[in-house]
């Protein structure tokens, strides 16, 4: 057996040896693993310092779970949006492909919670489907693997999938959704390295939600992965009582880019049936992006997004403290330190663009004032 595998097969899944190593009582949790599997992996279980620490949180099952009747199993009813088992299509030009419904944890707050930790992964005859219509449909440029864990694969059956994907002309990017790195970085292994690095382009968005699940560890098997030439990514989810905090949540965006991992998204929480417990308010995210933005390196800001209930898709949200005013004459700009400049339209039919963005005095900006033209310079 490869060193990961068993690794991953030491991982903590039965209430009796969560009450060993964390001492918590079987009982309040036996009625929860049967719905909602539970999965942490050594690597996980070194990182979890205190009961109900950051960490706890997002991998030991509360009884909360069980509470939370009345929201959908699939909020963003992406099995609506599927043509072919195991396919999603919601948006015009890419389409996600769930290849097994494995995890290396079982994050308590997934949003596919409905789905995870059901035996199996895409057999040959359902990748021949989906190719299929991959084939069919030109408009699809981009294919993101997902699941469960596309990396919990074995090698082999990554390669087939990644193989059988090239042999689609239109089809220029694939993509991996994984927390692998971060749970399990000895899945990283030389040999995944090389078959990835075969088929590039190949990108990887890695899901991190704390900056104390970037160990030396995980750090070194971020960057076997970028050294084969794969650009990472990294998605968040804004989580009560885990990242809620505009500085853990600046640390986790300093340390992912210390690991070779750019911050991409920072997701509000989904509506799934037995995560609302983990909900913040919307304000609550648009305060942690303000508190980045000019604080730290537009490297570290990710993209602030609520995946829209009902199949709308991702929804980019910015303060709305950035632009006071816009009108035909410019628009009026607040930065980082609260204070205000105007930054003027080009003028029709001039070759000459008055293009000094100048400070305004104070904070506050009068009503009217940008469409007054009295700041032009």
């Amino acid at each position: 057996m490869d060193d990961w595998k068993q690794i991953l097969a030491e991982s903590i899944t039965k209430p009796k040896d969560l009450a060993k190593h964390l001492g918590v009582d079987p009982k309040d949790i036996e009625h929860i693993v049967g719905p909602y599997p539970m999965r942490i992996t050594p690597t996980v279980l070194s990182t979890i310092k205190a009961k109900g620490d950051a960490i706890w949180k997002q991998v030991v099952p509360e009884p909360v779970e069980m509470d939370d009747f009345d929201a959908p199993a699939d909020p963003l009813e992406e099995d609506t949006d599927s043509p072919v088992p195991h396919l999603v299509h919601r948006y015009p030009d890419r389409v996600l492909l769930m290849v097994t419904n494995q995890c290396p944890i079982y994050c308590r707050f997934c949003t596919r919670k409905r789905l995870v930790g059901k035996p199996g992964f895409l057999k040959k005859g359902e990748l021949d489907q989906a190719v299929a219509w991959l084939r069919a449909h030109t408009e699809v440029r981009d294919v993101i693997l997902s699941g469960g864990d596309p990396l919990l694969l074995p090698d082999h059956l990554i390669e087939r999938i990644l193989k059988a994907l090239r042999g689609i002309p239109h089809l220029e990017l694939i993509r991996f959704g994984s927390r692998v790195p971060g749970t399990l970085p000895q899945r990283i292994t030389p040999r995944l390295c090389e078959i990835v690095k075969r088929y590039h382009p190949i990108y990887m968005n890695l899901h991190f939600n704390h900056p104390d699940e970037l160990t030396p560890e995980v750090k070194e098997a971020c960057g076997r992965l970028a050294d084969v030439g794969v650009p990472l990514g990294a998605q968040t989810v804004l989580l009560k009582g885990v990242n809620d905090d505009p500085e853990i949540m600046k640390r986790l965006m300093h340390q992912l880019l210390l690991a070779r991992v750019k911050p991409y998204y920072l997701y509000q929480a989904d509506l799934t049936r037995g995560t609302n417990h983990f909900r913040t308010s919307v304000e609550t995210g648009l305060k942690i992006i303000q508190a980045l933005q000019g604080h730290t390196s537009g490297m570290a800001v990710p993209h602030f997004v609520i995946d829209a209930p009902g199949g709308g898709g991702k929804i980019p949200l910015l303060p709305d403290e950035y632009l006071l005013n816009l009108d035909d004459h410019g628009a009026v700009l607040k930065n980082y330190e609260n204070r205000t400049y105007h930054y003027p339209q080009p003028v029709e039919g001039s070759d000459q663009t008055r293009s000094r963005a100048l400070p305004m005095v104070g904070a506050s900006v009068p009503g009217g004032l940008c469409g007054s033209g009295t700041m032009d310079d």
